[in-house]
């Protein structure tokens, strides 16, 4: 097994793969003590405010990185960051346990995500409560106070205990919440299982009134499939296309290929996550594969061979790279990175954000350089029963100053709504399915203006789709195509310069300004930025436009 897969890691790394458009590019972002955010408290106006631009700060690093998922702890420890009818407001958003931070920071952050094309997915922390502290601090609004006979204690900390009926009810009701009340991508569900330890759980009493004479670790096993099978129901009569997903642990069990020493879903903590595949109770699982070598690889191998056309996404743990974790070498991540798209599942998820945007060891440098150098977006969720949307109509694309003014019809609404995708290209017709065309994920309205950006690429061809909240997409309309009577659109860059041919540069008046063999040089030496109208003089004497540009 080593040495295949050594051979693999080699070629991998000697035969770069192309980047797909589709897939998942995840990071979990954590609120528990303001670990990734908020750092900032809202108890001011000012306060507020510091803490909406702190996180718009970190989603505007993650487009620019081209994520396309964020996994949002929406669920603490017994707490939320939202207004609730089941339990408080965390302690992390103004420093006081129950304090109303002044805003809806589960509203904002879905608004800004859906701003700059991210799936917003409400990260919900299952069965644990809290430690005595975290308790304490809930007092009253606890579920420990309000429901005690719901919870359990175990080594100085509380949980719900998954054998208690009452369970299932209780966490499907929470996200049922938030799928009625917020416009969520997904329902993420985190520590979905029994804790470490778990043969040790008090859950005797429990067992001798739900059990029915079954064993033990299978009774253990099926609550949880319980408690995952409501929750994926209650969801999806709300809102069919919203996602519901989970993250197990790593290693889901043994397998023929290596051990797992001890530590895994299945036997310890008794998740059978795999069962939930095989069932469709579950559209992706983000496994917490935060190992090196053969703690990793195998196990990968496993979820794939096991996913049951349902979205497998590695959780890789990029806070190992820390010299303060484990200080792992970047080589491991990076192989695993290569590793996952090689086998085909579907895309990476990072724990946790401030790692990655900090860019320990230049993991985010190497995303952005190498694996994430184009956009993706997140797969059709192709076990829906849904067709594409119709194309939109009535394409235009008009020059506004330095800028570029497209606008289309809306396609036919579908349940859930529609948004669009702009692509761009230098040939036409624009191929949409090349990840390098696309230059907008995701758009409500039916107009884009394509502005100036060092960051951002354009083209001569321009492209719109409409996509569903399944993610199924219509085919392009092209929203111009080459004309004799309409010249073309270079944004930001020059036409091919035949040999013998010398490009003519005129002001947008049409009054000529430069003649030049070589443009790349001259025209920033000569005559600056602007807008210029161009045409080919050919060797012959015949001279033919070539189009315009902001340059």
């Amino acid at each position: 097994m080593r040495i295949l897969l050594t051979l693999v890691f080699i070629s991998s790394f000697l035969f770069a793969q192309a980047q797909p458009k589709e897939e998942i590019r995840a990071t979990w972002l954590t609120t528990l003590g303001g670990m990734d955010w908020p750092t900032r408290k809202a108890n001011s106006p000012k306060g507020i405010e510091a803490q909406k631009q702190e996180l718009i700060q970190q989603l505007d690093a993650l487009q620019a990185a081209h994520f396309n998922t964020i996994l949002f702890q929406t669920r603490l420890r017994g707490d939320v960051i939202y207004p609730s009818a089941y339990e408080t407001f965390a302690e992390s958003l103004t420093g006081h346990t129950g304090k109303n931070p002044g805003y809806d920071p589960l509203q904002f952050a879905i608004e800004e995500c859906h701003k700059r094309g991210l799936e917003f997915h409400a990260w919900l922390v299952c069965i644990p409560i809290g430690n005595k502290r975290q308790v304490g601090l809930l007092g009253k609004n606890c579920v420990v106070k309000k429901q005690p006979k719901l919870c359990k204690q175990f080594n100085g900390s509380w949980y719900l205990d998954p054998g208690n009926p009452g369970t299932a009810e209780y966490l499907s009701q929470i996200a049922k919440e938030i799928v009625s009340r917020y416009d969520v991508d997904g329902i993420h569900l985190d520590y979905i299982r029994y804790p470490e330890q778990g043969e040790k759980f008090p859950d005797k009493d429990t067992f001798r009134k739900y059990g029915k004479k079954q064993d033990l670790k299978q009774w253990r096993r099926d609550n949880i499939t319980h408690i995952v099978q409501r929750i994926y129901t209650e969801v999806k009569r709300l809102k069919p296309w919203v996602k519901v997903s989970s993250s197990p642990i790593g290693k889901f069990n043994d397998t023929r290929r290596y051990s797992s020493f001890g530590w895994n879903a299945y036997e310890t903590v008794y998740q059978d996550a795999q069962k939930w595949l095989n069932e469709g109770i579950q559209d992706a699982l983000f496994p917490m594969m935060y190992f090196q070598g053969n703690h990793f690889y195998p196990f990968a191998l496993d979820w794939k061979e096991n996913k049951h056309n349902r979205w497998i996404v590695p959780g890789l743990g990029i806070y190992f790279l820390h010299p303060k974790e484990q200080n792992w070498q970047i080589d491991e991540i990076i192989r695993q990175i290569y590793f996952t798209r090689r086998i085909g599942l579907d895309g990476q998820a990072y724990f946790r954000n401030k790692f990655m945007l900090g860019n320990t060891k230049g993991i985010l440098d190497e995303l952005k350089g190498n694996f994430y150098a184009y956009p993706a977006v997140v797969p059709p969720m192709r076990w829906a029963s849904q067709t594409a949307p119709a194309s939109p109509t009535a394409p235009s694309v008009k020059l506004q100053g330095e800028n570029i003014q497209m606008t289309w019809k809306a396609s036919e609404s579908q349940p859930g709504g529609i948004y669009y995708r702009v692509y761009a290209s230098d040939t036409y017709p624009v191929d949409t399915e090349k990840a390098q065309n696309l230059i907008l994920s995701r758009t409500d309205s039916c107009q884009y203006t394509f502005t100036s950006s060092p960051s951002q690429n354009g083209g001569i061809y321009w492209a719109v789709t409409a996509v569903n909240r399944f993610g199924f997409e219509s085919a392009p309309l092209a929203l111009n195509a080459p004309a004799k009577d309409e010249p073309s659109i270079l944004y930001g860059r020059l036409p091919v310069l035949p040999k013998g041919y010398t490009l003519i540069v005129s002001e947008a008046t049409g009054i000529e300004i430069l003649r030049t063999t070589q443009p790349e040089k001259d025209i920033p030496q000569k005559i600056g930025k602007g807008f210029f109208r161009l045409s080919l003089l050919a060797p012959d004497g015949n001279i033919t436009p070539a189009g315009v540009t902001v340059y």
